[in-house]
């Protein structure tokens, strides 16, 4: 399993926008892709900004392509969150999840194919 971390800051005023965004706009297209696996936003009040992190997991890099394009590390930013961000990552990062759980599934291995359900 693949995790896809971004990063961004929006001011107070438009951090709820930008969960509004992604919580219509760019779930809703995760939920589309097979092999897709699920989907945070942690958001972090940091003085007069907001700071969020966005991380959604896949079953392959593979998969990760069907949502990014051929070139993966590049972050998709459409222009509505473009809109009301004050900064956000031009890259994403890409990591192999070792292990984990969640309340539903056990997430074990070095390497392993193991998949949230």
């Amino acid at each position: 399993m693949i995790a896809r971390t971004w990063h961004a800051t929006a001011t107070v005023e438009n951090a709820d926008a930008y969960c509004r965004h992604f919580a219509s706009e760019v779930v809703p297209r995760l939920k589309a892709i097979a092999g897709h696996r699920g989907a945070l936003l942690l958001r972090r009040a940091a003085g007069h900004q907001v700071e969020f992190v966005a991380m959604t997991l896949w079953d392959s890099i593979d998969t990760v392509k069907q949502f990014a394009g051929p070139n993966p590390e590049i972050a998709i930013v459409e222009p509505q969150a473009r809109a009301v961000l004050t900064q956000f990552d031009t890259l994403v990062t890409h990591h192999e999840v070792a292990s984990g759980f969640t309340r539903d599934c056990d997430i074990s291995g070095f390497g392993s194919s193991a998949a949230i359900r």
